[in-house]
């Protein structure tokens, strides 16, 4: 892939719903970025949002926004269930990918997707923003660094209270519905940051009459006998906590732990440390959109940030999970 040095970027998003837009207004804000295109699978919801958001370009196909030649990256905002065949379409075109977490609905479309990109030479990254959060990577090298000494036990909850609608994507399995891949992905993620991939699963759901996880309980065991406590759910409103705990110390994140406000870090014989993060703009996603441009820059397939074999590695604990609880999609 040649780097991309000389001009701006140009992005295109693919889907019109809240979450593009999110992405659309953060982009404004990342230098060197340009939105130039949107794609829907009609025209006139396309050509709204490009009229909303001052997007020169608005295409009524996927197809077309992939064969559009001055586009260099493009934002896959689709739900779940359509990440693999859209990602899979625009790789084939030779375009840069961002795809929103969770990367696809299991394991093997997820591998699928990363042997594409790589056969092709094409960038591809998992928007997992909290991998890019600054205050997660410093939570990640303090415990690198040692600390809270060796990581015993991680423990994080992601969670709302939500009605149950059959006709919404949350609760609908064709949709890849349910709290796992909407919501878990965020603190089996944040697991895999500190403790690698887990050598043991247990999981517990309650599932709704459509058989997606409405509450869900897992346990992770990883090497050195540490473990992961975590849970989703849209049947309660959580805390968004999470707690790093090792042989000499603690760090204990009060509230969203995905993107926090900060943490405490608490050190055997020493008093608590609190730290705060830098302030914040925007809703997030310009972090994801800055670290693509780079690499894109510098020439780079994939992010060391947010590398494909860690985004297959979650994705396979995910599957796990499913099998233990009893969630299977449609056509899987």
């Amino acid at each position: 892939m040649q780097p991309i040095t000389d001009r701006p970027i140009r992005w295109g998003v693919l889907a019109t719903g809240g979450i593009a837009t999110s992405f659309v207004e953060d982009l404004a804000a990342v230098p060197g970025a340009e939105a130039l295109a949107v794609a829907s699978r009609r025209e006139d919801s396309a050509r709204a949002f490009a009229d909303r958001h001052g997007l020169p370009r608005a295409y009524g196909s996927w197809q077309e926004l992939a064969a559009d030649p001055e586009v260099d990256v493009v934002y896959v905002a689709t739900p779940h269930s359509a990440h693999h065949r859209a990602a899979a379409l625009l790789l084939e075109a030779g375009k840069a990918v961002l795809c929103e977490k969770p990367f696809t609905l299991n394991a093997a479309e997820a591998a699928e997707l990363v042997a594409l990109a790589r056969k092709r030479e094409v960038f591809l990254m998992e928007a997992m923003w909290t991998y890019l959060d600054p205050t997660v990577r410093r939570i990640a090298a303090l415990v690198a660094d040692g600390a809270i000494g060796e990581v015993r036990s991680v423990q994080a909850e992601f969670g709302f209270a939500t009605a149950e609608d059959p006709t919404h994507r949350l609760w609908d399995p064709a949709a890849g519905g349910g709290a796992l891949l909407d919501l878990g992905v965020y603190p089996v993620a944040f697991a895999h940051l500190l403790l690698g991939a887990p050598e043991s699963v247990q999981a517990w759901a309650r599932l709704t009459d459509l058989g997606v996880d409405a509450n869900t309980g897992i346990l992770l065991g990883h090497p050195g006998g540490a473990t992961a406590l975590l849970s989703c759910s849209l049947d309660v409103q959580c805390g968004q906590r999470a707690a790093v705990q090792g042989s000499t110390g603690r760090i204990e994140i009060d509230r969203d732990f995905f993107h926090p406000a900060g943490f405490t870090l608490h050190r055997d014989g020493a008093e608590p440390e609190v730290f705060t993060a830098p302030v914040k703009t925007g809703h997030g996603y310009g972090l994801e959109a800055a670290e693509v441009m780079r690499c894109l820059r510098a020439g780079e397939t994939e992010s060391p940030l947010v590398p494909l074999d860690s985004t297959l590695s979650v994705m396979r604990t995910l599957d796990a999970v499913r099998e233990r609880i009893g969630v299977r999609y449609p056509g899987e």
